[in-house]
């Protein structure tokens, strides 16, 4: 049995995904680990330059775009290994940093999940953790995100993180996950196309009675957003109807009440200021999401 299967989900992701591929070739060993890549569909080379330059990877191809959670589900249903490391197809590995996360995991039999140190490519911290969903939460964290903004606010904020620490939610991007905890939770929520599931699921882990742990001793490079950039506002919406679920699922009736008061200001105010569509389908979401 391979020790780790690290799986990619990639949808028209050629020019940042030949680097993170380049990097895992690098530097994680062939012996103890597989590496799985599950493509959206991508209407780009990416499938025939994976074919071509990494003819060892193990390459699902879906016939549609089926979003972040049901493409890890789906490389998980054919992994091997002991431990998931899903890692997003924009990260460039420094250093082979499995040794240690294996360690960290088999030394603490109660945490079933460890997200890494992010960094940017000029070598800033990154933000990749987050409290736990809900009003609270998210006021938190958007505290947390303002204040990256300022540099001595973000030095602050990555010290405070210097040592390995218990946390909510780690970020997908570099998600490092028991195979057994994964498989028995039934993996993403597919009814997440994007944002939310890992949230989603690190709650679930909570539930089942495992921690979730932040590790700054091991770093990688995320160029982050790259999947998103050329869609924002039709992410926007599905954000935000991710954001819905996620409190129908999870949270009582008077927080999702208040997000939903929220949202219809917040969109009501945008669309009669700016016409956009998109703040139209936001505030219908509102109204018939049910």
């Amino acid at each position: 049995m391979n020790t780790v299967s690290i799986i990619l989900v990639n949808y028209n992701g050629a020019d940042v995904l030949i680097n993170c591929l380049n990097s895992l070739e690098k530097f994680i060993p062939k012996d103890n680990c597989e590496i799985i890549l599950v493509d959206n569909n991508s209407q780009d080379n990416s499938v025939c330059m994976i074919a071509d330059k990494f003819p060892n990877i193990k390459l699902i191809k879906l016939p549609e775009n089926v979003g972040f959670g049901a493409g890890n589900n789906a490389g998980a249903k054919v992994a091997k290994g002991e431990f998931l490391f899903l890692l997003n197809t924009d990260i460039i590995l420094k250093s082979n940093i499995l040794s240690h996360l294996i360690e960290l995991m088999s030394a603490n039999l109660d945490v079933g999940v460890i997200g890494t140190k992010l960094l940017f490519p000029d070598g800033s911290f990154q933000i990749s953790f987050s409290p736990k969903i809900g009003i609270k939460g998210e006021i938190e964290a958007k505290k947390i995100h303002k204040n990256a903004q300022n540099k001595n606010k973000l030095n602050i904020i990555e010290h405070n993180f210097k040592d390995i620490k218990e946390v909510d939610i780690v970020v997908g991007a570099a998600f490092f996950i028991r195979t057994n905890l994964f498989n028995l939770l039934g993996g993403f929520d597919e009814k997440f196309f994007m944002y939310f599931e890992e949230s989603d699921l690190c709650q679930r882990v909570r539930n089942a009675g495992y921690k979730i742990l932040y590790t700054p001793h091991v770093s990688i490079i995320h160029i982050r957003g790259h999947s998103v950039k050329k869609i924002s506002n039709k992410m926007a919406v599905e954000y935000r109807r991710s954001q819905i679920y996620y409190y129908y699922k999870h949270l009582p009736m008077w927080e999702i009440l208040m997000l939903k008061i929220y949202l219809l200001f917040k969109f009501l105010y945008e669309y009669f200021k700016t016409s956009n569509p998109y703040s139209w389908e936001i505030i219908k979401l509102v109204f018939m999401y049910k």
